[in-house]
């Protein structure tokens, strides 16, 4: 049940952006929120069970949800949604920072109503007691995770992804030249072309198409 739990979530969470990467960069909450409902468990001395597995999937949904306000809102102010585009690292800032509030109030809010099942002692507090323990350990761990180390993670992420980018069309541009060289010397009529006279023979300049309708 928790796995198919946790790859719905996966697939909502990839419909919602769009994007492997990111969906995978959000997904980083679980370990962490599961960290923590574990540790809670030990420290209360509570055994891992049913309804502990129900607080496992609730609290991946919580751990999901904030992490994907706080992404969303990041990819909107480095798409222009929210005024004038700017760059990763300026989003990551303002992203955090405008997220702040709504990530802690979600916390504390999940977190709170959860108290009175964690302290339960009546009928049925043996069925409460370790689903609310695991919520509420997971979302101390996690809320740490999103206001943090998941900004941290986005910006990185972005830029390897970018540096890759950068290198992978010049090389690919190389190619293309080598080859047409290659083909011209054929063409030419020249059995033993000099097939290395196509790297750097032409100047390859790969710039930004003018949209501009000119």
């Amino acid at each position: 049940m928790v796995p198919a739990a946790l790859v719905l979530i996966f697939a909502l969470v990839y419909a919602a952006l769009g994007s492997v990467r990111e969906a995978a960069i959000v997904y980083t909450g679980i370990p962490f929120a599961v960290t923590g409902g574990v540790l809670a468990l030990w420290l209360r001395g509570m055994p891992f069970s049913i309804t502990a597995a129900i607080g496992f999937i609730a609290l991946s949904g919580i751990a999901m949800l904030n992490g994907l306000v706080l992404i969303d809102h990041i990819n909107s102010l480095r798409d222009g949604r929210e005024g004038e585009p700017v760059e990763v690292e300026e989003a990551v800032r303002r992203g955090a920072r405008d997220r702040l509030r709504p990530v802690l109030s979600t916390a504390l809010v999940a977190s709170i109503g959860f108290v009175p099942m964690a302290i339960a002692t009546g009928a049925g507090a043996e069925v409460q007691r370790p689903l609310a323990t695991v919520v509420i350990g997971g979302i101390v761990t996690s809320t740490i995770l999103t206001l943090l180390l998941l900004p941290g993670l986005y910006a990185w992420v972005e830029r390897r992804s970018a540096a890759r980018s950068s290198i992978r069309f010049p090389i690919i541009c190389s190619r293309l030249l080598f080859l047409e060289n290659a083909l011209q010397g054929w063409r030419n009529g020249n059995n033993h072309p000099d097939l290395e006279a196509g790297f750097g023979a032409t100047d390859c300049r790969l710039e930004r198409p003018d949209l501009g309708g000119n």
